[in-house]
């Protein structure tokens, strides 16, 4: 029997993604090879890796940073699925690292069989080449309105004979009704799958916790396989834009980054590198007040380019953002951000839902872009500023230059202004140090971007062995879901 685990969450945001890196950085430490998974993930973030044929690939970044965790290299069937929201009511559709196509909330109970079997096949082809697949749902398993059309949670549990495990939030509060509800409302083929539960998140005496932990053991008939703390130097690439915040008050002589929050940015990891550097306040924002007084401005990438930039001047950001960049102050622009700083951005085969739609930029760059059905994925590297570099590119936009321009990583640069299709060219250490010194004159800080990584996956993985019991886990996952687990009410009654 393969073996294999699912990670379940009560809530999304609950822990799923966070459990699953430790624990991958944790069993890959005791020699396994072990690969992540999450048949349908939807997100913005995205990374690009290659698939079996050697072409560029796009998967979730949460995946992409499991592999790194695991030791092994991020593929296509790690995410097979991958839904990029470009407006409330539809998404694009990314299957086995490739565009394909458009999926709308209405077909959400109907039009996705084709999905659930590109899925399954390449959980079960993961499952014959690895020691071990931990899987990652999505959402809540308990979605019950979507049941019968689910393939990530308890239909992927179903295909595969997975056990689950529940983590909820404690921060959140509600943790216990959450999972005491999230095993009773499912039906009783769904509740014999899941094996126990794994606390998030807790701060303080973990020995204040125990009566509520046997309480949830004796009345679910189910066992807590352990709580992670709180720590407050965890910190990984990001799935959501959950924890974006205001720009903090300080009274430092720092040095602060406005990065503009648009409503479906996309690849904000770009920035967590700058959020490592110590004379650095790195803020996501969204009222032209808060571009007044930073030093430097970002605006980032975009999976709606035109719906952001309209979003971006209806609240009067277009006039605080050129004002900033013509007062001399530094402005970056990257992947969609840099479009909407050049003259024009059109649409004409309707690649962002219009087509012919077209709009005015910010004219503080000489370039125009112009959206293709094509989606660009590469892998590029290069110089600049004096310093070696890498980067990603995801992107239907085709960048046309003026004959005047400065290149710049895969853009332009004027003056004060930056514009760049590469995605993650702030990790690497001596680029950063470089820009940072070309636009704020800030010196060189030594921190390792690479190293801060791999420190904080270590910390996980250390604060899993610690907490968490991986023996049993691991065994849970060898031997499958446990007989005999009781069936609760409401759930069972059906």
């Amino acid at each position: 029997m393969t073996a294999g685990l699912l990670v379940a969450g009560t809530t999304s945001d609950a822990g799923k993604s966070t459990l699953v890196v430790g624990m991958c950085r944790a069993l890959a430490r005791r020699g396994l090879s072990v690969a992540p998974y999450k048949a349908q993930n939807m997100s913005n973030n995205s990374m690009v890796c290659l698939d079996p044929d050697g072409r560029h690939a796009e998967i979730g970044r949460a995946q992409w940073i499991q592999a790194v965790a695991a030791g092994v290299a991020p593929e296509p069937a790690m995410n097979p699925v991958l839904l990029k929201p470009g407006s409330d009511h539809r998404s694009h559709v990314v299957v086995m690292g490739h565009p394909a196509g458009e999926v709308s909330a209405t077909d959400f109970a109907t039009g996705r069989r084709h999905l659930a079997a590109a899925a399954h096949a390449a959980y079960d082809d993961l499952a014959a080449r690895f020691d071990l697949v931990v899987a990652e749902g999505a959402g809540s398993p308990t979605e019950i309105n979507l049941r019968a059309s689910d393939y990530v949670n308890l239909g992927l549990a179903r295909h595969a004979g997975l056990p689950v495990v529940v983590v909820g939030d404690i921060d959140r509060g509600g943790v216990f009704a959450a999972m005491f509800g999230t095993v009773a409302l499912l039906e009783p083929a769904d509740q014999a799958l899941v094996a126990g539960f794994a606390v998030n998140k807790f701060r303080g005496d973990a020995g204040l916790l125990e009566p509520g932990l046997r309480s949830l053991e004796k009345v679910t008939g189910r066992r807590v396989y352990g709580v992670l703390p709180w720590h407050p130097d965890l910190w990984l690439d990001s799935e959501d834009a959950l924890d974006l915040g205001a720009l903090p008050p300080t009274d430092r002589p720092r040095t602060r980054v406005a990065v503009v929050r648009l409503p479906r940015i996309s690849n904000f990891t770009d920035l967590d590198a700058l959020k490592l550097e110590p004379g650095l306040d790195v803020a996501f924002v969204s009222r032209p007040a808060d571009l007044t007084d930073a030093d430097l401005v970002v605006l980032p990438g975009t999976r709606a380019t035109l719906a952001d930039l309209d979003w971006l001047r209806r609240r009067g950001l277009d006039h605080a953002v050129v004002e900033h960049a013509r007062a001399g102050r530094p402005l970056l622009g990257i992947c969609g951000g840099f479009q909407m700083l050049g003259h024009t951005i059109a649409d004409p085969e309707g690649v962002e839902g219009t087509p012919g739609a077209t709009a005015q930029g910010l004219d503080l760059l000489d370039v125009r872009t112009d959206f293709a059905a094509e989606k660009t994925l590469r892998l590029p590297a290069g110089e600049v500023l004096g310093a070696p570099t890498t980067g990603y590119e995801i992107h239907h936009g085709v960048i046309s230059r003026g004959p005047e321009t400065e290149e710049f990583l895969g853009g332009v640069r004027s003056g004060n202004v930056f514009g760049t299709m590469w995605h993650g060219s702030l990790e690497g250490d001596e680029f950063r140090a470089a820009f940072l010194a070309e636009v704020v004159g800030l010196p060189p800080s030594g921190v390792s971007f690479a190293q801060a990584r791999e420190r904080r996956l270590d910390v996980l993985a250390d604060l899993v062995e610690e907490h968490l019991d991986v023996d049993s886990l691991l065994a849970l996952a060898h031997g499958g879901p446990p007989a005999g687990l009781p069936i609760l009410p409401p759930g069972g009654a059906r």
